[in-house]
C-alpha cells in the first residue's frame, strides 16, 4: 500500500468524523428544543388545571348602556387582567374598565379576589363569557 490508500482512508475518516460531530450537534439541539416544549406545555396544563373562574352576575344598564359582569377567581392560579377576554352575545368586546377588589391599579386577579368589568353596548345582550388567559372559560346570563 501506498501514500495514496492511506492518505485517502484518513481523509474518509476525518469527512466521517466531521459528519458525525455536526450530527451530534443539530440532534442535541432538536432534542433540548423538544424537551423545552414538553415543559412549556406541562407548565400551561399544570396552570389551566388550577384556574377556575365563575361569573358572579352580570347587569345591563340600559340607562348609560353599560353591562357590568362580575367574576371571581376561584381556582389557585393567579390571573393576569390584561389576559383576560370579554364576549358579549359571542362578539368580542373591550372592557372599558377593569378593576380586582374595586381598584383599577392592580393587573393582578389573585386566588379569591373578584374582577368587576364594565362594558359599553347598545342593546342589552343575553350572556357574556369570560375567558382567561389559560383559556378557562366561564358564561352568565346577564339580568
Amino acid at each position: 500500500m501506498g501514500f495514496g490508500v492511506s492518505g485517502s482512508t484518513a481523509l474518509i475518516f476525518l469527512g466521517v468524523l466531521i459528519a458525525t460531530g455536526t450530527l451530534y450537534t443539530a440532534t442535541s439541539n432538536a432534542t433540548e428544543n423538544v424537551l423545552e416544549a414538553q415543559d412549556a406545555d406541562s407548565e400551561l396544563a399544570l396552570e389551566r388545571k388550577n384556574t377556575e373562574i365563575s361569573v358572579a352576575n352580570a347587569t345591563y344598564y340600559s340607562g348609560n348602556t353599560t353591562l357590568v359582569v362580575n367574576v371571581t377567581n376561584t381556582g389557585a392560579q393567579t390571573l393576569a387582567v390584561d389576559e383576560t377576554t370579554v364576549l358579549v352575545d359571542n362578539e368580542y368586546a373591550t372592557p372599558e374598565t377593569t378593576s380586582v377588589e374595586g381598584s383599577q391599579a392592580t393587573n393582578l386577579w389573585h386566588s379569591g379576589g373578584n374582577l368587576t368589568i364594565e362594558v359599553r353596548n347598545g342593546t342589552q345582550p343575553g350572556r357574556v363569557k369570560i375567558v382567561t388567559g389559560t383559556g378557562v372559560a366561564a358564561t352568565g346570563v346577564v339580568s
